[in-house]
């Protein structure tokens, strides 16, 4: 006796499962499209935010720049603070500065260059603070120079602390989201991540790197079904020291921009489970526009906006004595 279970479909019932299947996929598609072009067009501000009070966002990279900007407005929103900085002296400045206004702020000695501080210091907060409900990977080092200009020591370093140590921050603080099936990572890449180029080898090539362990992790939250979302911030040059000297010949296109903007952009970006925040709004346009061009067309575009001269007189971040 056959199992009726056991035979397959009628090809006219496996044609129709297809089709519809099809039909679901495509109108699943151009749902999103459709949802994410409004999205954009709306201001800031306006779509629902959540809310992060009593939670713990965990930021490194907090000893100024975007990392003590982002300590200050999720102290604002009522979050408990860790700040992770290799440099304690200013990463206790901003510690202090939070503690005045209020903010339950701890702060933590890390060098995130090497896998063992990184856990280490982790299990510190974990035992210290409790589990971290928000990660943000903030921190990031540019040595500004041509490929050969470069040290092996540097490029590196700059490989380890704007690639690497985002494998050791998830694997130390995401363990305890996917149980609880909640939280967010947040990771500060950068325009250089999508666009190569020239006096940013390593630089791009650590960024490039950042981007794809974002994608690929927001891929393994939806493999897993995990309510995690996972938040890539790209922004061009931003006037906080680490880029000073760098130059741009279309600045109401590509401007270098303010922290405190692209700190008010992301914030929202995050608080609105955004995937992906690009800065200036023009990236958008020149990042859809060059899947569709040859290469030396691209190129054309980047010759004529001058970005590929923008790291000529780069000076960066002065060491204080």
């Amino acid at each position: 006796m056959v199992n009726a279970e056991a035979q397959p479909d009628h090809p006219a019932v496996q044609l129709g499962r297809y089709l519809l299947e099809t039909l679901i996929g495509i109108g699943t598609i151009l749902y999103y499209i459709i949802e994410g072009s409004i999205k954009a067009c709306i201001p800031a501000g306006i779509l629902p935010r959540k809310s992060v009070k009593g939670q713990t966002v965990l930021i490194t990279g907090t000893g100024g720049g975007l990392g003590r900007l982002f300590a200050t407005e999720f102290g604002k929103l009522g979050a408990r603070v860790v700040c992770w900085d290799v440099n304690e002296k200013l990463n206790n400045e901003t510690v202090e500065i939070l503690k005045k206004a209020g903010v339950d702020a701890y702060g933590y000695s890390v060098d995130i260059s090497k896998a063992q501080n990184i856990y280490d210091a982790a299990d510190r907060v974990k035992a210290e603070v409790g589990d971290v409900d928000i990660l943000v990977n903030n921190a990031g080092i540019v040595s500004g120079k041509r490929l050969f200009e470069n040290s092996d020591q540097m490029m590196e370093l700059t490989m380890a602390v704007n690639t690497t140590s985002l494998f050791y921050t998830a694997k130390a603080f995401l363990p305890a989201m996917l149980t609880r099936n909640s939280g967010h990572v947040v990771t500060v890449a950068s325009m250089a991540g999508k666009f190569g180029t020239a006096g940013l080898v390593d630089y791009c090539a650590s960024k490039f790197g950042a981007i794809g362990f974002n994608d690929s992790l927001r891929a393994e939250m939806v493999a897993l079904k995990k309510n995690i979302p996972v938040t890539t911030i790209c922004p061009y040059y931003i006037n906080t020291g680490m880029f000073d000297g760098v130059s741009t010949q279309c600045p109401t296109l590509l401007p270098i921009m303010e922290p405190s903007y692209v700190v008010e952009k992301a914030m929202d970006a995050i608080l609105t489970n955004k995937a992906e925040l690009f800065l200036p709004k023009f990236c958008y346009w020149i990042y859809a526009i060059i899947g569709f061009l040859p290469y030396d067309a691209v190129e054309a575009i980047s010759t004529f906006m001058g970005v590929n001269k923008a790291m000529d007189h780069f000076v960066g971040k002065q060491k204080s004595s």
